[in-house]
């Protein structure tokens, strides 16, 4: 039976509350936060002015150990993991409903953790309910098969869940990963354990209320708040935790994944990424320079599949700079308070990732265009003072060579270096030329070329006159250094589960009886088994 939904304005009286803990069996965050006393504590703060929006109580050892021997006791009991197919789907159906209505509030919450736009994360949650209604669809259409298997035989072949899976996401968008790990986790039927960015924890630690009260057992679906070097690593750590899923940068994914090895466990891993966006000369020059501009920065540029490497024919280079430079401009004038609907890019994370930004366009070979340097002043939008926060505008770089950390390195912000070509070779050179694989973009107009081009690039996701299109029924992940495993799709269901094979004997007793004698005095082995 579903337990009634909260309504949206006790979001805003937990914010005032400002104090959350581990969302653990038992408890629940209406419930007393758990005593800090020799916990630690993480302070969460608006990246567009610096105040403190809420104290979370981190997991200790003890919190981790428990969700993981709870998360285990409620799989074994089968609750929720041997629970019917269709019954899994309608409380997935009832959380999507839930979603549905939260979203205006939830969007506030992760513009206050992230200093993103609300106007992107309305957009962005507006779509998260998708996720939970393809699930429940695919369980309800997902079945097993009959094996042809030689002789008498009846062998058929079903999906399991695996049992307790972990799950690390991170602070870009804290509830759209979340639950694009958790969709397919709990459609298996697996107990899941989330560890949710340090720096943007709250939307994660609020879902999982919603998930109690859409009917998902208690014990099913926990969050553990806290940091990755001791939470997260702990949490992977644990030897009862059959599958690991994490989205970070590549040097986390192989620390995480070699201790994943030793327990044998599975492992997805969505990582770096430095995607390119290949502009042909046939591509429409208006069409593609807006594309560019949100596939560059959006989410102000703290995507793994940003836009990040502007690779221009020299035929079309003039004309499709002059209109992308225009468009840098107009998302730049306005810019304004992250809350203001009008305002087209929020802040990137922390000062702390700013400045790195910074030093590393400061350091890097090419020309500055535009931007470089943290905002100051005020907004043309609104007044906004954007000395408050980690403002850092659009940026664009020319003639970066390829050795150059900007052409190589993940930067995670709204920089994008530009380079021409002159065939269609080099484009694809050029393309490929980076350690990552995860996205791409392509823009032509020609048909085969775009389905040549988009076979050549070294690329998980390619896009052609499009950008960051996501959907749940799409496989999401990368080659190279950007990852192993598949988000999304049917893909993501059955790596949540494992196939388990059934064989029976259907032959009549009298043949069995013959066939099964292994050690009959008569030797007709070759014959009875061959």
């Amino acid at each position: 039976m579903r337990t009634p939904r909260a309504a949206g304005a006790r979001i805003v009286q937990r914010l005032h509350r400002q104090k959350y803990g581990p969302f653990c069996l038992h408890t629940s965050l209406d419930g007393p936060v758990p005593d800090a006393t020799g916990r630690e504590e993480l302070v969460v703060k608006n990246p567009a002015n610096g105040e403190e929006v809420a104290t979370i109580v981190c997991a200790n050892q003890e919190d981790v150990e428990n969700a993981v021997f709870s998360a285990h006791e409620v799989f074994k009991a089968g609750i929720w993991s041997r629970a019917p197919a269709s019954q899994r789907a309608g409380v997935l159906s009832n959380l999507a409903r839930d979603l549905e209505e939260r979203v205006p509030d939830l969007a506030k919450i992760e513009t206050l953790q992230t200093g993103r736009a609300i106007r992107e994360m309305k957009a962005q949650l507006g779509r998260l309910p998708e996720w939970l209604d393809y699930y429940a669809a695919l369980l309800r259409t997902h079945g097993s098969f009959v094996a042809p298997t030689q002789g008498p035989l009846l062998n058929y072949v079903q999906r399991v869940p695996l049992g307790v899976v972990a799950q690390i996401t991170p602070f870009n968008h804290p509830l759209l990963i979340a639950v694009k790990k958790i969709a397919p986790a709990l459609a298996a039927g697996n107990s899941v354990i989330v560890k949710p960015s340090e720096l943007a924890p709250m939307s994660v630690l609020e879902f999982a209320e919603m998930a109690i009260s859409a009917g998902v057992p208690q014990g099913v679906l926990q969050v553990l708040p806290g940091y990755g070097r001791t939470v997260g690593k702990m949490l992977v750590s644990d030897p009862t935790v059959r599958k690991v899923d994490i989205t970070a940068g590549t040097e986390t994914g192989r620390a995480i994944g070699r201790i994943v090895g030793q327990n044998l466990a599975s492992y997805t891993a969505e990582l770096g990424g430095k995607a390119p966006i290949v502009v042909f000369d046939d591509a429409d020059p208006q069409s593609a320079a807006n594309g560019a501009a949100f596939a560059c920065f959006i989410a102000s540029g703290q995507t793994c599949v940003s836009g990040t490497r502007l690779i221009v024919h020299d035929k079309i280079y003039d004309e499709f700079m002059a209109l992308f430079m225009k468009k840098v401009e107009s998302v730049t004038n306005r810019m304004g308070s992250p809350m203001n609907p009008r305002s087209t890019m929020g802040t990137v994370i922390s000062l702390r990732q700013l400045e790195r930004i910074e030093a590393l366009v400061q350091r890097g070979v090419g020309k500055i265009l535009t931007g470089g340097k943290r905002m100051t002043g005020t907004s043309a939008l609104d007044g906004y003072d954007f000395s408050r926060g980690a403002f850092f505008p659009p940026t664009v770089i020319a003639d970066v060579p390829t050795e150059d950390d900007l052409w190589r390195e993940e930067i995670f912000g709204p920089v994008v270096v530009v380079t021409r070509f002159s065939s269609e070779r080099e484009g694809v050179e050029l393309a490929n030329a980076c350690k990552y694989g995860l996205g791409a973009g392509i823009w032509t107009q020609d048909l085969s070329r775009a389905h040549r081009v988009s076979a050549e690039i070294e690329a998980g996701l390619v896009w052609v006159n499009t950008h960051h299109r996501n959907d749940p029924s799409s496989p999401w992940g990368g080659m190279k250094e950007s990852g192993i495993g598949r988000e999304n799709g049917v893909e993501a269901f059955e790596a949540y589960s494992q196939s388990k094979s059934t064989i029976i004997n259907i032959a009549p007793v009298e043949e069995t009886r013959t066939v099964q004698d292994w050690f009959a005095e008569e030797d007709d082995t070759e014959k009875r088994y061959g």
